[in-house]
């Protein structure tokens, strides 16, 4: 049984930060360019992006008014890449953490949501502060 299975199994209400995440959405290499990147976001009409190293671990997430401030001149989209702009670089959300103290972490950072990575550092989901 996996880890993921046996989060999915637990009973009342979410305890975990992985008992509350929702999936991930489209995962980006960092070496993506903000051009492409800011494409995948308006064309799948979503807020935010998993960004992953070359091996697929868990470097960040970036949303779309991050993207939209960055300079709109071709030679500087077409050239900046994902890990070349400030966006949430960590410390990202265990999965195992209890779901209250992701949420107090999260709202004292200033966040809206927060990957949620395994102990390998690969992202399983996101977990997205309720709005008020």
């Amino acid at each position: 049984m996996t880890l993921r299975t046996q989060l999915c199994r637990t009973n009342g209400p979410a305890q975990t930060a992985g008992d509350a995440m929702t999936t991930p959405g489209p995962q980006v290499r960092d070496d993506m360019a903000v051009d492409v990147a800011l494409s995948v976001l308006t064309s799948a009409r979503i807020p935010h992006l998993v960004v992953c190293d070359a091996d697929g671990r868990c470097t960040g997430l970036v949303t779309r008014d991050q993207l939209a401030a960055i300079p709109s001149t071709p030679w500087d989209t077409d050239d900046t890449r994902l890990r070349d702009i400030v966006h949430d670089r960590g410390p990202f959300t265990p999965v195992l953490m209890p779901r209250h103290d992701a949420e107090d972490a999260m709202q004292g950072r200033k966040l809206g949501a927060s990957p949620v990575i395994d102990e390998d550092g690969y992202a399983l989901g996101v977990l997205v502060l309720p709005h008020p």
